[in-house]
């Protein structure tokens, strides 16, 4: 066997740390938060395509595999529970994980999240930990 073709442990321990590289969509019309949760979730290696409403949606998914879809319910022009229904009746759509992040955090209106087909629904102001929880919890079943 040629040096050339010895494998060291350095490169199996990269091997079985690289990942695939999972996408995620998320829809936010807040700025601030917009750029806070796609940081964070760049941080946990995710890549992370942001829009600001809902306008963008299906020239995203046209382009781009998505793992999952992060919808703010308060957006402008079209809100996220028609963009949800909009999705969840789209064959090629309708098994990427979902999750409302809303200030609407009534119990009509988080029913109505589940009810148009989200996984999950997180009320503003939210915790950082959670959200990390809750796409990691979701793309882990989502792909395994």
């Amino acid at each position: 066997m040629s040096k050339s073709e010895v494998v060291s442990m350095d490169d199996i321990r990269r091997l079985k740390e690289r990942k695939i590289q999972r996408t995620i969509l998320l829809i936010e019309d807040d700025e601030t938060i917009r750029a806070a949760l796609k940081r964070v979730l760049e941080g946990e290696g995710y890549r992370v395509l942001a829009a600001s409403d809902g306008t963008q949606l299906s020239s995203v998914l046209d382009d781009s595999a998505v793992d999952l879809v992060m919808l703010d319910v308060g957006l402008p022009w079209i809100n996220g529970f028609e963009l949800a229904e909009m999705m969840k009746s789209h064959k090629d759509l309708k098994e990427i994980p979902l999750v409302f992040l809303s200030a609407r955090t009534s119990d009509a209106d988080v029913k109505r999240g589940f009810d148009v087909g989200a996984d999950d629904y997180i009320k503003k102001p939210f915790d950082l930990e959670k959200v990390k929880r809750t796409v990691n919890t979701l793309i882990h079943l989502a792909h395994d």
